[in-house]
């Protein structure tokens, strides 16, 4: 039995509250909309952290943070944990990966056989927050609110630049895989970085949202002395004492995300066209690695457990799925168990290490009882955070603060927190209990520490003398491109071109 192709499309900071069954009506995304009609749809779909390079990993290997170790933007990826690439891979796959994801560390490939582009972000130490320094900016790197404050209509920036070749390399990839020059089953990862901020896009996207009804948060901005402590502590990273946020940044930044969404569209649409025109068939994923609260509360990017920030869409088109909306909670560490048995590829030889759970049993009608468990240990935080989704509830957890228990069938916004309801103790009694099996927040605050500590030595080490960076250079062998003179040029011609004798 052939195995099938896959094909990833990930984006970056996209709000799976903008996805209650697919793209919301008024987005202009007709071609994410026509994959959602034939996709199994997943509406309280969590990442495992709401931060790029946490959630990315925790993404491609099945496991939290706390597992793999990357607790941050800065935190090696080890290059011994297996993820969906070396799964497939080692089954007979050909691994490709188009774009973004974040490595950070010497490893660069984590089991692709081949990536077509360099990342967006630097693959050093060099974003690593510390725990040492609670409340201290770290301010080369961190968020700020000039992302608000600075948004409008560019026909050209740093993200576009990078999206428009992340997509350029993946539909030339697409027609690569056609022509047949390698028998193997292929899985191909194409992962862009807008919507992130900032909040910049072209006009004619832009165009499409002038008149857009969603332009303001629903939840306008909490003062900050009645924010909670979290959310406190992420106001102060993204220094908005700096900044005056007026109702037009806020409807500009949120006009340019909404727009980034449909530029996004139009080049998956691209990919799509040719995977179809090529003749080819493929199960389809899409998924971000977080969302954005887009000034709902006040707050903007991520780092918080709020619906905003935390949940993401997750769509699979496969015909073992049935096409339909799911509600029941899941996370994106269930992609790569998914993506293996879709693959028919076992992981029982790490199953025992792996906290993520196959969604092809949902697709299939099956009900799911596991938690979905969330992770937080980076800027903005001085101690680990961690969260529970279970069934209607959500429980987070820090050492620092007060416990939080919202009720989101109830409350969607998360405006009452009831942990200290009355009525609802032995709920938290519960959740709490639960959280303390999968948890032991000291040992895990000892090891952030660590892990800091050790990398602040290391980054600052190799700055000094010799610079060797790690950042992906991708491979162009000239000399094996188009028509060369050891190559016959008629079985060039015939080879190259697709559908051949037409």
């Amino acid at each position: 039995m052939s195995k099938p192709n896959i094909l990833i499309l990930m984006v970056d900071q996209l709000s799976g509250t903008l996805f209650p069954d697919g793209p919301a009506d008024w987005l202009h995304a007709p071609n994410l909309k026509a994959l959602a009609a034939r996709s199994t749809r997943f509406r309280n779909a969590y990442t495992a952290s709401p931060l790029c390079a946490p959630g990315r990993a925790a993404f491609m290997s099945g496991q939290l943070p706390s597992a793999t170790g990357v607790y941050d933007n800065a935190a090696e990826f080890a290059s011994s944990i297996p993820t969906y690439a070396h799964h497939l891979r080692r089954a007979g796959y050909q691994t490709c990966l188009s774009g973004k994801m974040h490595f950070v560390g010497p490893d660069q490939l984590h089991g692709f056989e081949e990536r077509l582009t360099t990342d967006i972000y630097p693959a050093d130490f060099g974003w690593t927050p510390d725990y040492r320094k609670p409340g201290e900016r770290i301010d080369w790197w961190y968020h700020n609110m000039g992302s608000v404050t600075g948004a409008g209509v560019a026909e050209i920036s740093n993200q576009m630049e990078y999206d428009d070749e992340v997509a350029f390399n993946a539909v030339r990839k697409l027609y690569d895989l056609s022509r047949g020059g390698d028998p193997r089953p292929w899985c191909l990862t194409v992962s862009f970085t807008h919507p992130h901020d900032p909040y910049v896009a072209r006009k004619k996207y832009s165009d499409l949202y002038e008149d857009c009804a969603h332009l303001l948060p629903e939840v306008p901005a909490i003062p900050y002395e009645d924010q909670d402590p979290h959310s406190k502590r992420i106001f102060d990273a993204n220094d908005w004492r700096s900044f005056d946020i007026t109702e037009e940044n806020i409807r500009r930044s949120r006009q340019s995300y909404f727009a980034n969404i449909s530029y996004l569209d139009d080049k998956i649409g691209k990919i799509l066209q040719t995977l179809k025109d090529t003749r080819q068939e493929a199960i389809i994923l899409f998924v971000s690695d977080h969302g954005d609260m887009l000034g709902e509360r006040g707050l903007w990017f991520k780092m918080s457990f709020f619906e905003g920030s935390s949940r993401v869409p997750l769509m699979i088109s496969a015909p073992a799925m049935t096409p339909g909306l799911q509600t029941t909670p899941v996370s994106n560490i269930d992609v790569c168990p998914t993506l293996c048995e879709l693959a028919g590829v076992s992981m029982d030889e790490v199953a025992e290490w792996t906290t993520g759970v196959s969604l092809v049993p949902m697709g299939k009608g099956q009900e799911r009882t596991e938690p979905v468990m969330m992770e937080y240990a980076a800027e903005a935080s001085f101690a680990p955070m961690v969260s529970l989704r279970y069934g209607k509830w959500k429980y987070n957890r820090c050492a620092l603060d007060p416990d939080q228990l919202f009720d989101l069938d109830a409350d969607p916004h998360e405006l009452s927190n009831l942990a200290d309801a009355a009525e609802h103790q032995g709920t938290l009694t519960s959740l709490r209990s639960k959280a303390e099996v999968r948890w032991d927040l000291d040992a895990f605050d000892a090891d952030v520490r660590k892990s800091q500590a050790r990398r602040w030595i290391v980054y600052e080490a190799l700055r000094e003398g010799g610079y060797y960076p790690w950042d992906y250079q991708p491979l162009r062998a000239a000399s094996e491109q188009y028509m060369r003179n050891h190559m016959d040029l008629n079985v060039l011609e015939e080879n190259k071109r697709f559908p051949r004798g037409e």
